[in-house]
């Protein structure tokens, strides 16, 4: 099992900058990809962005490419999302998930484990 909590969410004006915290505990050695998802009530759960275990690779959504990074500190299991120049459309529930498997190979709604999530609010 693995369990994820995330935190740092919040509401912002738009233009600013939020950052995203997710504690791993539990067996954290088998995971290889590490995701922040999220979702606006009444629309599908979206992959934001990804981050290899291992390598390090990322990968992000097209609406977040350039204001969104996400990274890792492996000492302190915990991965991190860097929003910068937040949109109101940005404006949704963030959840970080894990899976076994690599980066690539699950929909949002497949990874192993998933976070209770923390909101982040962006208004204009």
């Amino acid at each position: 099992q693995v369990q994820l909590v995330e935190s740092g969410g919040g509401s912002v004006q738009a233009g600013g900058s939020l950052r995203l915290s997710c504690a791993a505990a539990g067996y954290t050695d088998s995971v290889n990809c590490m995701a922040w998802l999220r979702q606006v009530p009444g629309k599908n759960l979206e992959a934001v962005a990804t981050i290899a275990a291992g390598a390090g690779s990322t990968d992000y959504a097209d609406s977040v490419k350039g204001r969104f990074t996400i990274s890792q500190d492996k000492g302190k299991n915990t991965v991190y999302l860097q929003m910068n120049n937040l949109k109101p459309e940005d404006t949704a529930m963030y959840y970080c998930a894990a899976d076994w498997s690599r980066c690539g190979l699950r929909t949002p709604y497949e990874y192993s484990y998933q976070g209770q999530g923390t909101q982040v609010t962006v208004s204009s």
